[in-house]
């Protein structure tokens, strides 16, 4: 069979610019959701700050959310086969744990 007779899979030609390839650093997502999408809030808290800002929000559908969910499934279990255990340390009040070990600001 000559390779021109072969069907053509979908191929999808994705670009990454330079600033977004750089990432934005979040230890702590939000996520709500409505009858038509998940929002994801993903957050910076820094230490010494009683305030924090969302950096980044991702609009989702509930299907894609569900692949997501799938894919970073298969991720973590590919990373603990490779690296070992991830221990997921439980913070009173559900937050991550932030132990910068930094003194407090003093004027």
């Amino acid at each position: 069979m000559a390779d021109s007779a072969k069907p053509q899979g979908q191929q999808l030609n994705i670009e990454l610019p330079e600033e977004v390839a750089e990432g934005i650093y979040s230890n702590l997502a939000i996520i709500s959701h409505s009858h038509s999408e998940f929002v994801l809030d993903y957050i910076r808290m820094m230490p010494n700050l009683p305030k924090a800002k969302v950096k980044a929000r991702i609009i989702l559908t509930p299907q894609h959310a569900k692949r997501l969910l799938r894919a970073l499934a298969d991720n973590v279990k590919k990373f603990e086969a490779q690296f070992g255990k991830i221990e997921d340390v439980a913070e009173p009040g559900g937050f991550p744990p932030m132990n910068f070990n930094t003194p407090t600001a003093q004027a």
